[in-house]
């Protein structure tokens, strides 16, 4: 049985998760508007979680953070390249296509998996891999920059779980079952 694979994102309201370089200040700049220690359900989904998996560049992004965002839980870094991983954290590099690396965990009595990373969300709902989806859209339009959403190979259904408005910074969040059902040529899907 594969692991399950959850996502909890940002993203502006045209939907892009960064700039064209990467940069984050547009979510930084909104987020500092946000209620003191409001975290938007982040700790609570991350609680839920038994290890994190993310591509390469939120590896880069994050490995320089003092301390380390995710504890103790496990990390499996996703990249073909060799990588220099943090001494003293629990992070493993793995080269295997996601849905491999989520059997495998699953393997291990690994159960929820929080999956870090545009690219690699993107490539776990291309290939039915995504469980849930948790999206907080940010009341800005950047125009351009690093989309959230790509080429698919076919719909990919979402049923509404949850929609929670932030009225103090203007902050959606939608949470998302993705519906195996609906994506399934059999049973209605395109």
């Amino acid at each position: 049985m594969r692991a399950r694979a959850h996502a909890f994102l940002a993203a502006s309201l045209d939907g892009f998760i960064a700039r064209p370089d990467g940069g984050l200040d547009w979510l930084l700049q909104r987020h500092a508007q946000a209620p003191a220690g409001e975290d938007f359900g982040y700790a609570e989904f991350f609680a839920r979680m038994d290890a994190l998996v993310m591509g390469r560049g939120s590896y880069e992004a994050v490995q320089g953070f003092d301390p380390w965002p995710y504890g103790d839980k496990p990390v499996w870094v996703c990249s073909r390249t060799p990588l220099q991983l943090l001494p003293g954290k629990p992070l493993q590099q793995s080269t295997e296509p996601l849905a491999a690396l989520l059997q495998n965990l699953g393997g291990q009595g690994v159960r929820q998996v929080y999956l870090d990373g545009g690219q690699l969300v993107h490539s776990a709902l291309r290939e039915g891999l995504l469980d849930s989806l948790t999206l907080t859209v940010i009341p800005v339009l950047l125009g351009q920059g690093r989309s959230l959403w790509g080429a698919l190979p076919a719909d990919v259904g979402l049923q509404l779980e949850a929609a929670t408005p932030y009225s103090d910074c203007g902050f959606v969040q939608l949470r998302y079952r993705v519906n195996a059902a609906l994506n399934d040529p059999v049973a209605g899907g395109h």
